[in-house]
């Protein structure tokens, strides 16, 4: 990647970058050496979970990777445990369910890779597992923001960009609901996830001469804290929930693996990435009569 690119920023606080700029506008003319080759990646909500998982997976494959965190607490100890890296790796605290913390995460991203090659939207909030009137206000806001905000404008700001150079990827993580499924006390954070998909898939639609390919990443059930908070209350119905999640769910560092791998190979217009089909949950109910799992004991341990 050679010649000059022109980035505006405005008003951007970066967390683990070293830098600050507080003007109204910066017009800055940065050229990019023939050495900056590396596929850059961005990646919301990644300061732990799957998110953690992918950009680890993408450093380890020579890339480099803007993570992602709401608070610069949280971006800093992903930073920290991603050090080994060195300046491969960077971080911006921001909140991603709006336009503006998108917009300096972009920013921020173009300043120190002079180009975005792929982004993900991964950041999702979910809440307790209850009837949709039951939650509050508040929290119906936010899981509306995040899942639905969060995505389109995730999805429009990396993509206008990417269409001017007539390449790039984005990529929106799917969740339970993506294909329709209902489950009692899921029905807000799964309605979020089925519009994510419907929206995703119509996007691409439009964007299909762009250059641009829009896509779905479908992690299945993977160990995470998001995970752990949806059985973490000792009700019998909980415990029956870990029995099925111990049979087909994964850990992760092989899903990540798996999903890390499949974005870069992409190269069709929509892709459609998922781990869980279902030749691998045959498998793995076949497996679970020789193989005994237990993801959530030794959090429990660990916890208490």
């Amino acid at each position: 990647m050679t010649g000059w690119t022109t980035i505006s920023v405005r008003s951007v606080n970066a967390v683990g970058t070293g830098s600050k700029y507080t003007s109204d506008r910066i017009d800055l003319m940065i050229e990019n050496p023939a050495g900056m080759t590396e596929t850059s990646v961005v990646i919301t909500g990644s300061s732990r979970g799957i998110g953690f998982g992918l950009a680890e997976q993408f450093l380890q494959q020579g890339c480099r990777v803007m993570v992602n965190g709401s608070t610069s607490v949280t971006t800093d100890v992903a930073l920290e445990r991603l050090a080994r890296y060195g300046d491969r790796v960077r971080g911006v605290a921001a909140d991603v369910s709006c336009r503006e913390g998108l917009l300096l995460l972009h920013r921020e991203a173009l300043f120190r890779f002079g180009v975005v090659d792929i982004w993900i939207n991964n950041a999702g909030l979910s809440h307790e597992t209850r009837p949709a009137w039951e939650l509050d206000a508040g929290t119906v806001d936010r899981v509306l923001h995040c899942n639905l905000d969060g995505v389109v404008q995730g999805t429009i700001i990396p993509f206008l960009e990417m269409r001017k150079r007539g390449e790039g990827k984005i990529f929106n993580m799917e969740g339970f609901g993506s294909d329709g499924f209902m489950l009692e006390g899921m029905t807000l954070y799964g309605t979020t996830k089925r519009a994510l998909t419907y929206f995703t898939r119509s996007f691409s639609r439009e964007a299909r001469l762009s250059g641009v390919q829009v896509g779905t990443l479908s992690p299945g059930m993977v160990v995470t804290d998001l995970l752990r908070m949806t059985v973490g209350d000792g009700s019998p119905e909980s415990l029956k929930k870990r029995k099925f999640f111990n049979v087909m769910a994964d850990d992760v560092e092989t899903v990540s693996a798996f999903l890390a791998d499949r974005i870069l190979a992409a190269r069709e217009p929509s892709p459609e990435i998922r781990w869980l089909t279902k030749p691998r949950m045959l498998g793995k109910l076949l497996l679970a009569l020789f193989r005994k799992r237990d993801f959530f004991s030794q959090h429990d341990s660990a916890s208490s």
